[in-house]
């Protein structure tokens, strides 16, 4: 997939381009009127060498955890444009990443940076929400989450309810290309949720125009996704059908999460 063009979706006076790369993953760009670009998680950096070839000015790069697959192009990427990287406070991560704290920081080519700690796929895992954009890495996917490599049920859920807390129009812009895969999981949770199926058929319009289906929204995932929608009665009653205890609402996060690992 690194030979594809990058795909632009414009917003008031920046733009947004998404990149494919490597399998599934998506290394995106929120690119100011000045030309100025925001990139974060570049997993590889071939995907974007025609860009930079064509004139983006990286002025930040921002690194939402450690695994390969959203930082090996980010050295590369960093000598190549002069710009700095930023990300966790991680060993795992590149010497020359500078560690962000949760809280507002400004960022270099004038970027406000909401930095939210959201551990639970990572122990250090971060997003970042810039402009009504929210970069959530492998923490929310559209109608999913991430898997819990190293955090906690309880992490995840309180990391998802802060992300979902966030203004309904904010852009969610995933770290992978998962959306169809997640609604076969999303139909069997809540079969009957027009508004998954509504979101479903834009993806596919999206996807058959040779786009990402990304992004989403938080007004989208809130109404459609099942990991945002545990206190929904009927899939409190979806689980109990298919025997996963959920007592209260952390009970049926975890018992979604691990219905989800074991899904063909």
């Amino acid at each position: 997939m690194c030979g594809k063009r990058p795909r632009p979706v414009t917003a008031a006076l920046l733009q947004l381009l998404a990149f494919p790369a490597l399998r599934d993953n998506l290394i995106w760009a929120l690119v100011d009127a000045d030309g100025g670009a925001m990139v974060v998680d570049p997993g590889a950096f071939p995907p974007l060498t025609a860009a930079l070839d064509a004139g983006l000015r990286p002025t930040a790069i921002l690194l939402t955890h450690h695994h390969a697959d959203h930082v090996d192009g980010a050295l590369a990427l960093a000598e190549r444009s002069g710009a700095p990287l930023f990300g966790p406070a991680d060993a795992r991560l590149p010497a020359a990443v500078r560690p962000l704290s949760a809280g507002t920081h400004r960022l270099p080519g004038g970027w406000a940076v909401e930095v939210l700690a959201v551990p639970g796929h990572t122990r250090s895992h971060l997003a970042f929400h810039v402009a009504g954009h929210l970069f959530c890495g492998d923490t929310l996917f559209s109608l999913g989450c991430g898997r819990l490599f190293e955090g906690s049920p309880a992490q995840m859920l309180d990391a998802l309810d802060r992300l979902s807390a966030l203004p309904e129009a904010t852009a969610v812009c995933c770290g992978h290309e998962y959306t169809l895969a997640n609604a076969r999981f999303a139909a069997v949770v809540e079969p009957d949720n027009p508004a998954r199926e509504a979101w479903v058929a834009e993806a596919r319009r999206r996807l058959a125009a040779g786009r990402p289906s990304l992004p989403s929204t938080l007004a989208i995932e809130r109404a459609a996704n099942p990991f945002l929608r545990v206190d929904v009665p009927a899939i409190r009653r979806r689980l109990a059908e298919a025997s996963h205890a959920a007592d209260d609402r952390l009970a049926a996060f975890t018992a979604l999460r691990a219905w989800k690992d074991g899904f063909a």
